[in-house]
């Protein structure tokens, strides 16, 4: 099987895109990825578009067709990947598979979501659909579950509720320097602890945002890339895994069994180790997500995270940098473009592109997670020869 290689990469501004509607967003970011690439429309043959809602949030279906069109992409196959809030992990890894298997030469992701037109109540009511029907029933919301996991882990592990807070504080920091981001402002310790509750003992500021945005990542056999440039970036590893869909069903709620099942295989496959990841961009949704994809992910040990976000060895210009982006917290969180914003992170690390971002790294890994944990994507890049 031969490598696989990302040459191009987008993202649109995130926040809140007032007057555009999801095949705008979709076709910026296409666009865009292909001018980065040097790649023209007619040169596609496969095309995805990761989207978790777009007939819940706009009654906009068949998104990859139309988009198919606007770009002037055809005839190129073209398919919706939707794995809810993973939508974008699972896009790249259809994307990844098209190339792999030798059906594509030349594939298009784009990923996107339009949420801001509806009340906070009406998006929250589309993204607790994720939820079983045993726990919606008796609304159960992502929020709530958030907020007991972060009580039970705070008193399991001895950990100050400072700690949570020093996450968003960190990721907003990161994201002043992403010009795409919907938050660019620093918020220190103070402001984050006395922001309004949410679910106890989780905040405002605890939380990611609603948001419009699209990203898009094109790839190909690394034979073709070098056709194309010398700056491109390698998929060395890459698994997908699921967990009980009923979340108390699970032995330990700290424990997410869809992050440490997808990270093993991601590892296994590329032949790196935890410890010889450079950077990473975690899947932010609530600031207790770090803390617990970091553990499953095997770059702390169970309990232990907290002490690392504390003593700053996850800032950017700490020994493992992780959400230079700014995350879902600062970056914003359009579900089905989340995961390949990760990606597009990773890649512009990677070849040197992250602008005023930048660290040194060789080897980058991205973690989408879909629901509470319920569906999982492990990716990992690596730098091209």
């Amino acid at each position: 099987m031969e490598p696989v290689a990302v040459i191009g990469a987008s993202m649109t501004p995130f926040g809140n895109r007032e007057g555009e509607w999801i095949l705008d967003l979709l076709a910026e970011a296409g666009v865009a990825c292909l001018e980065d690439a040097g790649v023209e429309p007619g040169e596609l043959e496969h095309l995805y578009v990761s989207n978790m809602a777009s007939g819940e949030f706009e009654g906009q279906g068949g998104t990859m067709n139309a988009l198919a069109h606007d770009l002037g992409a055809m005839p190129a196959y073209a398919a919706r990947i939707d794995q809810t809030s993973s939508s974008g992990g699972a896009g790249i890894h259809a994307a990844w598979q098209s190339i792999a298997s030798g059906a594509s030469e030349m594939t298009l992701l784009v990923g996107g979501e339009k949420m801001t037109h509806k009340t906070t109540g009406e998006s929250t009511d589309v993204i607790a659909s994720i939820t079983h029907p045993c726990e919606y029933k008796h609304g159960l919301t992502l929020p709530s579950f958030a907020g007991m996991t972060a009580r039970h882990y705070l008193e399991r592990f001895d950990a100050p509720r400072e700690s949570l807070g020093k996450v968003a504080v960190k990721n907003h920091r990161n994201g002043v320097d992403n010009p795409n981001a919907q938050f660019r402002k620093e918020v220190d310790l103070e402001t984050v602890l006395e922001s309004p509750m949410v679910a106890d003992p989780l905040r405002l500021y605890d939380f990611c945002p609603i948001t419009d945005g699209s990203a898009a990542l094109l790839l190909c056999p690394e034979s073709v890339a070098r056709e194309y440039t010398d700056d491109y970036a390698l998929i060395s590893g890459i698994s997908g895994a699921t967990d009980t869909h009923v979340v108390h069903e699970r032995p330990d709620p700290t424990v997410m069994g869809g992050v440490v099942e997808s990270g093993r295989e991601a590892y296994e496959m590329s032949g790196y180790g935890p410890e010889e990841i450079d950077v990473a961009e975690l899947h932010d949704m609530f600031t207790i997500l770090e803390f617990l994809q970091m553990e499953g992910l095997g770059f702390a040990e169970q309990g232990e995270s907290w002490q690392l976000v504390d003593e700053g060895y996850t800032d950017r210009d700490g020994e493992f940098p992780i959400n230079t982006s700014g995350g879902l917290k600062s970056k914003g969180h359009p579900l089905g473009a989340s995961g390949v914003a990760q990606a597009v992170e990773v890649y512009e690390q990677l070849v040197g592109e992250a602008g005023p971002r930048q660290v040194e790294a060789d080897v980058g890994l991205c973690c989408n997670v879909g629901g509470f944990g319920n569906c999982v994507i492990t990716t990992i890049m690596e730098a091209g020869a």
